[in-house]
């Protein structure tokens, strides 16, 4: 299992980071618990050469102690950062994997990083800091769940996907793709919603045919969607249709993290007038 190599050419990690680290790698917090002398097998395995032999001073001490002395070799925590990640450390207690992983990325997307516990081994990932403060991230304020909104269980969980696979690409600066699944999303719970509540809307238009826009303003005629939330959802229909190389290329700038933050505002709304409508049915 091997990892392309991300931080080499990155600043030092911050000390704090550091510190949070050395507590993973010894295990608290009811993470995967080491004792002195497999702290220091833990780091061999990682790739560290030299490793001294644990004197029985505290571990956090002795490990936080061997990070730093190393923290200007930004390949070596790397190597530590990775090996945290890989499943053949917690043969013993496999469900403690995905808990370890959650622990680093907590104080590691400070960084600008995210660990990954990949099927085809551990990947150090770049990401967007500004993950770390769910106030800027538009899905924060989302205050309805799929199944508020749609009744078939099967479609609700089909479109969370879709909403979990734009966080996906949020996370790792795919704006375009994020803006694309977005729109794919709305436009989806938008159909499912018509095809519950009333198909009859649809007249002779059938469900594979019907328009992303003809939704739009079918559910906003029916008092399903807020006349803010319309008017947003016709301006990320137009990104969506930036799955079409020739529809970007026609708009005089490429979308960034702004006009993103844009799309969920507009994602949260629809789907908040939706789940609204849908209570008071």
């Amino acid at each position: 299992m091997s990892a392309a190599r991300i931080l080499p050419d990155s600043p030092l990690l911050d000390e704090k980071t550091i510190t949070e680290l050395s507590r993973v790698v010894i295990g608290e917090d009811d993470l995967y618990y080491r004792r002195g002398y497999e702290i220091a097998g833990f780091l061999r395995r990682a790739g560290w050469q030299d490793v001294s032999e644990y004197d029985g001073q505290f571990r956090r001490e002795w490990a936080l102690e061997l990070l730093m002395g190393r923290r200007d070799q930004p390949a070596e925590i790397e190597k530590v950062l990775l090996r945290l990640a890989d499943a053949r450390e917690y043969l013993d207690e496999p469900e403690l994997l995905a808990d370890v992983v959650t622990a680093v990325n907590s104080f590691l997307i400070h960084e600008g990083y995210r660990l990954e516990a990949a099927g085809g081994g551990p990947r150090l990932l770049p990401c967007d800091p500004a993950l770390a403060h769910p106030s800027e991230y538009g899905a924060s304020e989302l205050k309805a769940a799929m199944t508020d909104i749609i009744a078939d269980p099967a479609m609700a969980l089909l479109l969370q996907r879709r909403l979990d696979e734009a966080r996906t690409c949020y996370a790792n600066g795919a704006h375009v793709a994020a803006l694309v699944m977005l729109g794919s999303l709305l436009e989806g719970v938008l159909l499912q919603v018509v095809v519950e509540r009333d198909q009859s809307l649809l007249g002779n238009t059938s469900v594979r045919n019907v328009r992303f826009e003809a939704l739009i303003d079918m559910c906003h005629k029916e008092g399903w969607l807020d006349a803010d939330a319309q008017k947003f959802s016709h301006v990320l229909r137009r990104y969506r249709n930036f799955v079409h190389p020739a529809a970007e290329a026609n708009e005089s700038s490429r979308p960034d993290r702004d006009t993103l933050g844009i799309g969920w505002q507009v994602v949260n709304a629809a789907l908040n007038d939706l789940a609204a409508s849908a209570s008071a049915r």
